[in-house]
């Protein structure tokens, strides 16, 4: 039987396992997880004719390098970086064959963040929950990847898809978040709501999967206390004490006393997840409807 696994050999600064994440588990006090560019995931999924539920490596900042044990197809998305087969420039953004043995090597990222990697058959640790998906929040699925892991793969399934490459969006030279106010815009003086649209915000280093947390004037509470701890989705836009807006990634916390001055709709989170620190940041308000 053909041995279908990738070997680690740098594992990189912090390189996860993630698919579309395990939605439906608050309750139980479990976060979504998933890739935090999920539009970057699907289509370099598509490109090795994976399912778009199939699970992928998302690196972060410095890539990884990895062995495949047998012939795989392969394509890099997301963050763009150099990509090489065994020390041979290999194209970004497009599917790439690399024969069992071979040392593929995904570079530090050009600009962005997060790149993503696509296996043909896809990645097939053992499902939690529903899901294969790195949680660096509660610790369920695989843990981060470390120099010498061996990853089981999958059969492929798909046909390749006649592309030589794929458009992506570039990361962000600003990020723009559409938001909807609330839940608790009204424990923040007008001022302070204010500011949150109107004055721009840098992301901060400190940000990662759990959240991008930014740096900026910080905004004035209208009322003293906290909040009895209370539900937290994708996107809430959380304010401790400090004053600086956190908007909650996929490894978000479900529950949270601070309070929710707004929501980003989901179509900026994956711009969210490619904002390198430094990025300006703008809330817009957008219709409640």
């Amino acid at each position: 039987m053909t041995d279908r696994a990738l070997s680690v050999v740098r594992a990189g600064a912090l390189t996860t396992v993630q698919d579309r994440g395990r939605p439906g588990h608050a309750h139980l006090g479990v976060p979504r997880s998933g890739a935090l560019d999920a539009p970057a995931a699907a289509l370099v999924n598509r490109l090795v004719g994976n399912p778009p539920e199939a699970a992928v490596l998302e690196t972060t900042l410095d890539g990884c390098t990895v062995r495949p044990r047998s012939a795989v197809t392969v394509a890099v998305g997301g963050a763009p970086c150099p990509v090489t087969v065994d020390g041979r420039p290999a194209p970004w953004g497009a599917p790439v064959r690399v024969m069992g043995g071979a040392l593929l090597d995904i570079g530090r990222a050009r600009s962005g963040v997060r790149s993503y990697l696509a296996v043909s058959g896809g990645v097939t640790v053992e499902p939690v929950l529903g899901s294969r998906s790195t949680d660096l929040l509660s610790g369920l699925g695989p843990p981060p990847l470390v120099d010498g892991a061996v990853l089981p793969l999958g059969r492929p399934a798909g046909v390749l898809p006649y592309v030589d490459a794929a458009p992506q969006p570039g990361p962000p030279d600003e990020l723009v978040l559409r938001v909807t106010l609330g839940p608790r815009e009204d424990w923040f003086t007008a001022d302070a709501v204010r500011t949150f649209l109107t004055r721009a915000y840098r992301v901060s280093s400190a940000s990662n999967r759990v959240g991008l947390r930014t740096e900026g004037p910080p905004l004035e509470r209208a009322r003293p206390g906290e909040l009895p701890s209370e539900g937290m989705v994708l996107g809430a836009v959380q304010v401790p004490p400090d004053g600086s807006p956190v908007v909650f990634l996929a490894d978000h916390p479900t529950t949270g006393g601070y309070p929710v001055i707004a929501v980003v709709r989901p179509a900026g989170l994956a711009a969210a997840a490619q904002a390198t620190p430094g990025t300006p940041v703008r809330f817009t308000a957008v219709s409640r409807r």
